[in-house]
């Protein structure tokens, strides 16, 4: 179900954009509420969606994204789509505007699917905080499929699309793609447009792709890709797709020395373990490298997105847009409730930890430290990316863990980012792709980790193991099988 495969069928064709779009919508008919990938699917939508690329495929105008199916992440803008973000606040919320991956993709000519679900305005990690439903992971309906892209993940491993994008704030990309076995790919932060994107943390998040396997992601990431003069943190950097490496030999790989430590499991750190020595055996020179702030990047990053959190989710309060609390007989009163009953638990919490570290009084102590010490960890992966060409870990300490089994501490919740937080804080691309599967037959997932505008390497990288790697797609229980191509 690969996008060159369907490409070449497209445009031979062997089937039409219709076809391959009702073959989808079909699938999610009968598979979704199963997964619980989507919360919003556009049938009638998408058929007019695939009717106009099919006509640029009859005219011999098709690009490499026309006529191929893909979801969006429920906090992209959709002029035509609800954005509800996964909140009761937006809940039935449709967008004037197209963020600009999105009109980017209508440019390819892509067909839009609908929208996936996510953790609550994309905080969480396990998709759990969403208001509306609880999405499964693929590999075992018990288990969580990571998050706050866990919808995005879940569909696109379930084959209820064949690419989505996600969001990765501090993982949100790479987590749910290592939980659910697919490829996930957080780029360089300006690489690919914010806007349109509801923030949560404005100077962490990244927009990006997850699919089947890198050279996927390549495609998708290439179409979304470039300045925006709308988004003033964009760079006018290019992406191609056929730029990825193809050659291995030579190249200096290092081990995370923090990030490969007890607090792993066993089984997830003898696959990343047996992935570096395939690299090896490939031709790269891998060695070990140590990045000793790595240790303090999880309470930098929750002060950091919690402080930018409180300030952008400011906005909804009932008065432009979004949900508004009745019965309330004075303005501040009716904006208090407003916010107390529109968003839930988990960002009101990270609400409230980020206005107190930006008080008066302990904004120097907390968030101005943070921002101070993010500086330090970027500088430490300057000076390992002069001695390496890309680092490696593993993406989260675990395989994917049972709803009945999530900690009820947060700050346990927290602490399993300690792999991922880093190249969010440092702007750097880093991507997740299966390396291995634990006793339970859940995924594995190994990053690779690149320095800034140098995603074709790490892409490129992972392109090559995964030509050896044999992936296992997941078997789920009284799910109809999907017609073949």
């Amino acid at each position: 179900m690969n996008i060159s495969l369907l490409r070449k069928k497209l445009d031979g064709g062997e089937l039409s954009a219709t076809e391959l779009t009702r073959l989808f919508l079909d699938r999610i008919s009968l598979a979704d509420g199963i997964v619980d990938a989507y919360l919003h699917v556009d049938y009638d939508g998408a058929i007019k969606m695939a009717e106009t690329a099919q006509k640029l495929i009859d005219s011999g105008r098709s690009k490499p994204l026309t006529g191929i199916p893909i979801a969006l992440k429920d906090n992209l803008s959709t002029r035509n789509m609800p954005t509800t973000c996964a909140s009761k606040m937006l809940e039935g919320y449709v967008p004037p505007f197209d963020a600009t991956v999105v009109e980017r993709l209508r440019a390819e000519g892509a067909v839009f699917l609908g929208k996936l679900n996510l953790d609550e305005f994309a905080m969480g990690a396990s998709t759990k905080t969403s208001y509306y439903k609880k999405t499964k992971n693929p590999y075992d309906l018990a288990r969580v499929p990571g998050g706050s892209s866990g919808g995005s993940a879940a569909a696109v491993a379930a084959e209820l699309c064949v690419a989505a994008l996600g969001t990765d704030t501090g993982g949100s990309i790479r987590q749910p793609a290592a939980f659910c076995g697919v490829t996930g790919h957080r780029p360089t932060y300006g690489l690919v447009s914010r806007y349109g994107c509801v923030a949560f943390a404005s100077s962490l998040d990244q927009i990006g792709p997850i699919a089947g396997n890198a050279e996927d992601c390549a495609a998708v990431l290439e179409a979304i890709c470039g300045k925006d003069a709308r988004d003033p943190t964009s760079a006018a950097a290019a992406f191609s797709a056929a730029a990825l490496d193809t050659e291995l030999k030579g190249k200096r790989i290092g081990i995370i020395k923090e990030l490969t430590g007890a607090e792993v499991d066993k089984e997830v750190a003898a696959a990343v373990t047996a992935a570096a020595e395939w690299y090896e055996r490939a031709g790269a020179d891998v060695g070990e490298v140590s990045l000793p702030m790595l240790a303090h990047a999880v309470p930098i990053y929750y002060l950091i997105s919690s402080a930018e959190a409180s300030s952008n989710l400011a906005k909804f309060d009932g008065v432009r847009y979004g949900y508004r609390s009745d019965g309330v007989p004075n303005f501040y009163g009716m904006i208090s409730k407003s916010r107390a009953e529109g968003f839930g638990w988990e960002v009101k919490r990270r609400i409230m930890l980020g206005s107190y570290a930006l008080c008066s009084g302990y904004y120097d102590d907390y968030y101005k430290r943070a921002v101070r010490l993010c500086g330090v960890i970027r500088a430490q992966y300057k000076e390992a990316f002069a001695g390496y060409d890309m680092l490696l870990s593993p993406v989260a300490p675990t395989t994917a863990y049972p709803y009945d089994r999530l900690p009820d501490d947060p700050a346990q919740m927290y602490l399993a980012d300690i792999c991922t937080v880093s190249a969010a804080l440092a702007g750097l691309p880093a991507l997740s792709t299966p390396c291995g599967y634990d006793v339970n037959g859940m995924p594995i997932g190994l990053m690779i980790t690149g320095g800034r505008f140098r995603d074709a390497e790490i892409l490129g990288a992972a392109r090559l193991f995964e030509k050896e790697f044999r992936r296992m797609p997941p078997s789920i229980p009284n799910a109809p099988e999907f017609p073949k191509i």
